[in-house]
């Protein structure tokens, strides 16, 4: 991932924000925990943090709702609400 992103055109975290007109921590937020279970790609360089074009366009694309890559990623309570919503429907069959 790193190597690739070498070549790629990098811009901070920051220049990002800026770029996309969010916040400097939407732009971390984006890159520490994610959207959809997708982190945003970043490398370091010394204690700076940065990016790349094209990491940001696959990371768009990866998090677009019933993208090709959009992980599906639920919560353990909704995890539940569904297994017990399938179990009810089998019970109502006789299964």
């Amino acid at each position: 991932m790193a190597t690739d992103m070498l070549a790629e055109q990098r811009l901070s975290l920051t220049e990002l924000a800026r770029e996309q007109g969010v916040s400097v921590p939407t732009a971390w937020r984006w890159a520490t925990r994610g959207i959809r279970g997708t982190k945003l790609e970043t490398l370091h360089v010394g204690a700076r943090r940065f990016t790349t074009r094209e990491a940001f366009s696959r990371w768009i694309a990866a998090t677009q709702v019933g993208g090709p890559l959009a992980p599906t990623s639920r919560s353990s309570r909704q995890c539940e609400a569904s297994i017990k919503r399938a179990e009810e429907q089998l019970a109502k069959a006789g299964i």
